[in-house]
């Protein structure tokens, strides 16, 4: 009886894997011009929106104005610009009408000069009479305030700025106009300064002379001497 026989099973013994290298590093290639100019694009642009933003924010609300400042101004003390006629009664020919010099003062026949300014045509009066004491029979003498006439200073965005001299009451309104007016591509008319002096101390007040303009206030703010304004410009 013949046997078969089984042959065992052959292990193959296994060779260990050599690990891989790791994969090559990606290289980025340059940007190109295009894409950087792109970038700077968008920086220019979001720039632009910060400054139209700035621009277009609204204007806080304006502070009532006092009183004193929407009625004309009228002083009762002499200053630079002023013209003053002085006369003597008894001595016609001592009458002279001068304006006030920048320095203050006006030039009298035969005493010469006297400092008026800052004082009420009063005061010059009593000044007069004490210095041609010994010359007038009558002793009386009469000032008058023929016109008066005082600066203002306007800046900013306007056609013309620089100093007006002004021999009325004025208002804001009329003074922008004697500057040539706003300059209307850059001028921010609803948020007009005027600074003046009170007390030596300086005060601004903030105006929209806008709405004054075009007739949606009937505000009226009236200068003083010295003043200046200011128009800023607007921001795009």
């Amino acid at each position: 009886m013949h046997t078969s026989r089984s042959n065992p099973a052959r292990t193959v013994p296994l060779t260990p894997t050599a690990a891989l290298p790791p994969p090559p590093a990606r290289s980025h290639p340059p940007r190109s011009p295009g894409v950087a100019c792109l970038a700077c694009v968008r920086l220019l642009a979001g720039l632009l929106g910060l400054v139209l933003w700035a621009g277009c924010e609204t204007t806080p609300p304006l502070a009532p104005l006092p009183p004193e400042v929407q009625r004309p101004y009228s002083s009762v003390e002499l200053r630079e610009g002023d013209v003053v006629r002085i006369t003597f009664p008894g001595a016609p020919s001592l009458n002279t009408t001068q304006q006030v010099r920048r320095d203050g003062k006006i030039t009298l026949d035969q005493v010469g000069e006297l400092d008026v300014a800052g004082k009420t045509p009063a005061q010059v009066e009593a000044e007069i009479l004490k210095l041609y004491e010994n010359r007038l029979v009558t002793k009386q003498v009469v000032v008058t305030v023929e016109s008066s006439a005082f600066p203002v200073y306007v800046s900013g965005a306007v056609l013309r700025p620089g100093k007006i001299m002004v021999t009325q009451a004025i208002s804001i309104v009329e003074a922008i106009m004697e500057a040539g007016g706003f300059d209307e591509n850059r001028a921010k008319s609803n948020a007009v300064v005027v600074t003046r002096m009170v007390n030596g101390v300086p005060k601004s007040y903030r105006l929209d002379v806008h709405a004054m303009i075009t007739g949606r206030s009937s505000t009226r703010f009236y200068l003083q001497p010295n003043d200046v304004i200011y128009v800023p410009s607007r921001a795009w």
